[in-house]
């Protein structure tokens, strides 16, 4: 992208907002807010939720899952079967249609998918199925802490069909590690505690929580790297506290704050029943279909990673072994564009790919503006065209964490592509 013709927001000013993170993704162009609990993504606040979105995608789909799409919109019906209607949390947004005819925005998908299913899945020979989907929820939620918690919200939800406790079991831990690999591969540290089932029903479920300064939820957690163990007020290990032994590692325990940013759910034959969902076994008895759901809050990692990697410049946005989720991987950043130095710039443009590469061309920016606004965005490399190129023909490369080489022109694209 050319900054002269991409619409980007940022902005150096505050907007007076009281959690940091949500004042610097507004600061960063990354988001504006429509209203109370409602929020809409920018050009690059798209670009990185996309990217996150991408790498959920992947991971789902390689442990066997099948994206789906289900309909925001429901009638009361399948909500009514489940006896979840009105009654999820008192956060269902129901209203009437012109016809009469009772309706919701529906907060999770577990009654939809049974729909979906219903007359398809028939033997144990059509389970175990995973379906997914990246989609939009509703929850009439008390609006607090910018992207935590808001009435409408991106979600990766997915929901496994099993004939059996054990399939249901074996297909639970997939897509647990599954979870795992997500949030190591975004560079998320997190931690996975016992959590209750709630408004969702089942027999167990565990949730995913980030480690934050400032978060949505208490939060005691192991100090060991790549220890797991938490506990939260949810977690029913009220035996465990701040200053206590890791069970599992024996490294101390410390209290903080967290972010859930995803929960996994044994739900049994709690949706099946009431939809007379049955699978016929291969003795010729039929058994109620077993079922497992799995969310992920897409806009709650965004501000996760923002909350866990920000410094005083503005984003940064982690590089891991599986790549970034950074608005653009590369800012081009010539010291006039203009000449020579313009040639260049468009030359690495070409080379290091247009739609992942940002180029100052913008001839109302000073060099300190474009460089405040590339670390602002939190792009993870900036190719720098100035002084030293003109005397050498080398680009100074440098990370955002402020690692400088110098390189020649060629070299950029490969580099960066590593």
């Amino acid at each position: 992208m050319r900054r002269s013709e991409v619409t980007l927001f940022t902005s150096r000013e505050s907007e007076g907002w009281e959690n940091d993170t949500v004042q610097l993704a507004v600061r960063a162009g990354l988001v504006r807010q429509f209203g109370s609990g409602l929020f809409g993504f920018t050009p690059s606040g798209q670009r990185v939720r996309r990217n996150v979105i991408g790498l959920i995608e992947a991971e789902m789909n390689a442990i066997g899952g099948q994206a789906v799409s289900l309909p925001s919109l429901q009638h009361k019906a399948i909500w009514k079967q489940s006896g979840r209607w009105g009654n999820f949390e008192d956060e269902m947004f129901t209203f009437e249609n012109r016809d009469g005819q009772a309706m919701c925005l529906a907060p999770s998908h577990e009654e939809g998918v049974v729909h979906l299913v219903e007359g398809f899945v028939r033997s144990y020979e059509d389970v175990p199925r995973l379906f997914y989907q990246v989609a939009r929820k509703h929850r009439d939620d008390h609006p607090r802490n910018g992207l935590l918690r808001t009435k409408e919200f991106t979600m990766k939800d997915a929901y496994s069909l099993h004939a059996t406790e054990e399939s249901l079991d074996e297909w639970y831990a997939r897509v647990r590690d599954a979870y795992c690999r997500i949030f190591d591969a975004l560079g998320i540290d997190f931690v996975v505690v016992d959590a209750e089932n709630s408004v969702m029903g089942g027999s167990a479920s565990e949730e995913f929580v980030a480690l934050v300064e400032t978060g949505s939820t208490a939060l005691v957690s192991c100090e060991t790297d790549g220890c797991r163990v938490g506990v939260t007020d949810e977690s029913g290990d009220g035996h465990l506290a701040a200053g206590d032994s890791c069970p599992v590692c024996g490294g101390r325990l410390t209290a903080g704050e967290g972010i859930e940013i995803g929960h996994v759910f044994k739900l049994g034959t709690r949706y099946s029943v009431p939809a007379g969902l049955t699978v016929d076994t291969a003795d010729g008895s039929t058994r109620p279909v077993q079922m497992g759901s799995y969310g992920i809050g897409v806009d709650r990692l965004v501000h996760t990673l923002i909350e866990q990697h920000a410094d005083d410049d503005g984003c940064r946005w982690p590089v891991t072994e599986t790549g970034t989720v950074a608005p653009y991987t590369l800012a081009i950043v010539p010291l006039d564009y203009d000449g020579a130095i313009a040639q260049a710039a468009d030359r690495l443009h070409d080379t290091c790919g247009r739609d992942e590469t940002l180029l100052f061309d913008d001839p109302d920016q000073t060099i300190g503006e474009r460089f405040a606004e590339s670390d602002l965005l939190g792009i993870p490399r900036k190719a720098v065209l100035g002084n030293n190129f003109r005397e050498t023909g080398e680009v100074e490369l440098e990370t955002r964490d402020g690692d400088t080489e110098f390189v020649e022109l060629e070299q950029v694209a490969d580099i960066v592509s590593r």
